[in-house]
């Protein structure tokens, strides 16, 4: 990140676009974070727990291969330039032909799924044997349904997002999990894990079904009405296509990388798998919540950008230059509370029942791994938008490749090989698969951002902000672990309440002091959600 000009602050509208969907991904992501600790409670890093993480992995292929991010990158663009346009006819039509054509692909490939569910096993977690492995194809079985139906949910955001409905479709999944933590909750007393483990699978497809029903009214009356149709002849139709396998490509093979990287844990010993799963729901959380709420608010409004080629790349660069500013005022606090106070974050959540100290410590591990390439991540996504928004998805699918070449060769030797080498135990290989992502990440995103500053002029984030923002985060942190050693011994959610809001405070402080307009848009933000003057 090469220093750059000074950015004028982002347009009110931008930022309370990104603070509902940083809001809606909020309370799903809290929702997330009690159905894991309930889902860690019951099964903690038993066998039972593997098998939940490694099924639910190979339908959720499906759902990230056709779903929210694919969908974001093809139809938004589109779709959003029609909105601006105020041709709402040729926008209704084109929203029906693409889910009539997204209905048909989608059930193929769910019927497939469910048919070859156990070559899938075979093929994604070789490790697993007996009755894990038989126990692993009939949740698969189970589950492909249910993404399915998050392909349709992914459908119903992009039209929402287009029309600036962003809070509806990101609490959305509010439900999805819900059901879930129904299910544990209400027929985990007297049943065994793998029982259990089942009725979770079908209360996941029960709440998929929720979370599309919830937003259809809405999106119905938006369109206008809707007329599902397999109209591929009309030119807005074909360019989706036609920028649809690119990002649907590019998707896929990052999530080869993310099944790599559940294929090298199965070899690992039990509860690798599963402790992979618990720290991935913490440390994705700032690339949902920051990341893609700021690039969701983005992506619409650059997209409908008019005007010559150089006024668009000057709406580009503004609006880029202080989306970047915004997600690394974000993302760094968590990166270093992750490294840092980790610890007191993973025992706040997961430790509970079966889920122990040590598993804490674990999880932790892997956790501190995955900071390597956290903030090259979230921003990632932001410069993605930019191309998306350009009509351009083919250049994020070569960089992409990249990553998850890097991430496959980095990952098996980091996994396997190096824990023998440097004399540790095999299990903390899992934590060698996220650093070794994270190296990956950083090539992927150095390539993002010289190819648009190639096509739009400069854009990244100032040194002297970086400088700023890194010493607010390590100060604070290391007087927040000073104050958790004072305080010794007490419940890990009360600890984690009093450590994490002393860091907060003092995070947001020194930026003050610093002279950060981030921190008091943010703050100013905040107060007026709750109707302070």
């Amino acid at each position: 990140m090469i220093e750059t000009t000074t950015t004028t602050a982002p347009p009110a509208s931008s930022r309370r676009f990104a603070f509902l969907v940083a809001t809606g991904i909020l309370l799903s992501r809290i929702a997330g974070l009690i159905r894991t600790r309930v889902f860690a409670h019951y099964f903690g890093d038993s066998d039972a727990a593997d098998v939940f993480n490694a099924a639910f992995r190979i339908p959720n292929f499906l759902q990230n291969l056709f779903g929210e991010g694919v969908l974001s990158a093809s139809f938004i663009p589109v779709y959003a330039h029609l909105l601006a346009r105020d041709d709402k006819e040729e926008a209704r039509k084109t929203a029906g032909a693409v889910a009539g054509l997204l209905s048909v692909s989608t059930s193929l490939f769910v019927l497939l799924g469910v048919l070859a569910a156990p070559w899938l096993i075979d093929a994604i977690a070789p490790g697993f044997q007996g009755e894990k492995r038989q126990l692993t194809v009939l949740l698969v079985r189970i589950l492909f349904p249910g993404a399915g139906l998050l392909v349709a949910s992914a459908w119903c955001l992009g039209v929402l997002n287009s029309h600036r409905k962003f809070f509806l479709s990101y609490t959305a999944p509010v439900l999805w999990n819900i059901a879930m933590i129904a299910g544990m909750i209400g027929f985990g007393a007297g049943r065994t894990q793998n029982s259990l483990v089942v009725i979770t699978a079908w209360a996941s497809v029960a709440g998929s079904g929720l979370q599309v029903l919830v937003q259809l009214p809405t999106v119905l009356k938006l369109l206008g009405g809707l007329k599902v149709s397999l109209g591929y002849q009309a030119e807005n139709v074909r360019e989706i296509v036609h920028n649809f396998f690119p990002v649907f490509i590019s998707r896929g093979v990052v999530q080869i990388s993310a099944y790599i990287d559940a294929f090298l844990a199965s070899w690992l010993p039990t509860g690798a798998v599963a402790a992979l799963g618990y720290a991935q729901t913490l440390y994705t959380l700032p690339v949902s919540l920051f990341g893609m709420s700021v690039s969701a608010a983005e992506l619409p409004v650059m997209s409908g950008a008019m005007g010559a080629a150089e006024e668009v790349a000057k709406i580009l660069r503004t609006r880029l230059n202080n989306g970047l500013r915004q997600i690394t005022f974000l993302v760094v606090p968590s990166v270093v509370g992750f490294l840092i106070l980790g610890d007191v974050i993973v025992a706040a959540i997961y430790q509970s029942g079966r889920f122990m100290h040590s598993d804490v410590i674990y999880v932790w591990g892997i956790l501190a791994g995955s900071t390597v390439g956290l903030l090259a991540s979230t921003l990632g996504r932001l410069y993605s938008s930019g191309y998306y928004a350009l009509r351009d998805t083919r250049t994020p699918l070569r960089f992409a490749i990249v990553r998850v070449a890097l991430t496959t060769l980095l990952g098996y030797l980091a996994a396997l090989p190096l824990p023998h080498l440097l004399g540790i135990e095999q299990r903390w290989g899992v934590a060698g698969l996220t650093i070794s992502a994270g190296i990956a990440s950083w090539v992927e995103f150095t390539l993002l951002q010289r190819g648009l500053r190639r096509r739009i002029g400069h854009v990244g984030v100032q040194l002297l902000f970086l400088a700023k923002v890194w010493a607010a985060a390590l100060i604070a942190a290391a007087a927040a672990r000073g104050v958790l050693v004072a305080l010794g011994h007490h419940g890990p959610i009360w600890l984690a309440a009093a450590v994490l809001s002393i860091y907060g405070i003092l995070y947001f402080g020194l930026a003050m002091l610093f002279k950060l307009s981030e921190a008091h848009s943010v703050l100013g933000m905040l107060r007026r959600r709750a109707g302070m003057r």
